[in-house]
């Protein structure tokens, strides 16, 4: 046992050496910096190339983006970006099967940042929100709102996997700490993220229910459809509704006085969290110190303070 830990510490050591002088061999006062993204397939996967290029104009990093429809085309974008010269490679994969794609890169000397996602590489970085504090926040927000014994809705989305999970077990979470009643409380399956699923399945949920006095919504793209048939049902009685993710659209409506009665809230995940790992990568190339995983603390955006997130130049997201 002690001779494979040693052996496992040595490679180690060596994969951390080889990413620290690949770097160094190859900067030459110009950081080059690979951005591997996905496929747009929700409105957050395109934030966050939003924001990966809009950080990296704004300080004259030279980059370099590509997009990749599944493992295959990524493992092979990413050979692409190491041979264009790339010092280090930012990417958040929405497919398993990247981890020996990753491992070969990181041994050739250019560090990996992996945004959001979980790659089971060692040597990597990684930068992520906060899913479970989400949860625990916009759970906060709404027993402030509405109070003891309230009629609250939970919409998770299933398919969406750990992030689902995490959301709700942190709202759950927090309603057991401080000892909330739950026996008002009702959940939703939806099928997926986006509004079509929001107004759906609120509109089963305001007809089963007379009174409903909030929702947790996971999901901005959600909570907009929710919004919507709120609004088309002509009901008052919904005083708290929360979002996640960070939309422009779903933020201008929390600003709007219109909505001022459904107490619109987002929990934020952030695509603008990319900068982060942005900055990560360049640190490493640059030899300093980076922690092996970065979790972004949740800010929960409200009317009070939404102005600060509103980006009128961002029309994607």
């Amino acid at each position: 046992m002690k001779i494979k830990k040693i052996i496992a510490l040595a490679i180690a050591l060596t994969m951390a050496l080889a990413v620290l002088a690949g770097c160094q061999a190859k900067n030459d006062g110009e950081v080059k910096i690979g951005i591997a993204a996905p496929d747009v397939t929700h409105g957050w996967v395109a934030g966050v190339a939003y924001y990966a290029e809009k950080y990296c104009k704004e300080n004259n990093i030279t980059y370099k983006i590509t997009t990749s429809t599944d493992a295959a085309e990524m493992t092979s974008n990413l050979n692409d970006l190491v041979t264009w010269g790339a010092d280090a490679i930012v990417t958040w994969p929405q497919w398993s099967g990247m981890e020996d794609s990753v491992a070969d890169i990181i041994a050739q000397g250019v560090p990996v940042v992996s945004f959001d996602f979980d790659i089971d590489t060692d040597g990597i970085y990684k930068v992520t929100g906060n899913n479970y504090d989400m949860g625990y926040q916009s759970a906060k927000y709404i027993v402030d709102k509405v109070g003891e014994k309230a009629v609250i809705g939970v919409f998770s989305v299933p398919s969406a996997g750990s992030v689902s999970e995490l959301r709700v077990k942190g709202f759950y979470d927090y309603l057991d700490e401080i000892g909330y009643d739950r026996s008002n409380m009702f959940e939703i399956s939806e099928s997926a993220f986006g509004r079509d699923a929001g107004l759906s399945d609120m509109t089963d949920a305001l007809t089963s229910h007379d009174k409903i006095d909030a929702i947790f919504s996971i999901d901005d793209e959600n909570s907009i459809g929710i919004l919507q048939a709120c609004v088309e049902a002509g009901r008052t009685d919904v005083r708290a509704i929360t979002g996640g993710g960070g939309m422009q659209e779903y933020f201008r409506m929390i600003k709007d006085e219109k909505n001022d009665g459904f107490g619109l809230a987002s929990a934020l995940y952030s695509p603008s969290m990319v900068e982060n790992a942005i900055k990560a990568a360049i640190d490493l190339c640059e030899g300093k110190e980076c922690e092996k995983e970065i979790v972004i603390p949740t800010t929960v955006v409200t009317k009070e303070n939404v102005d600060e997130y509103i980006d009128d130049n961002n029309k994607v997201y």
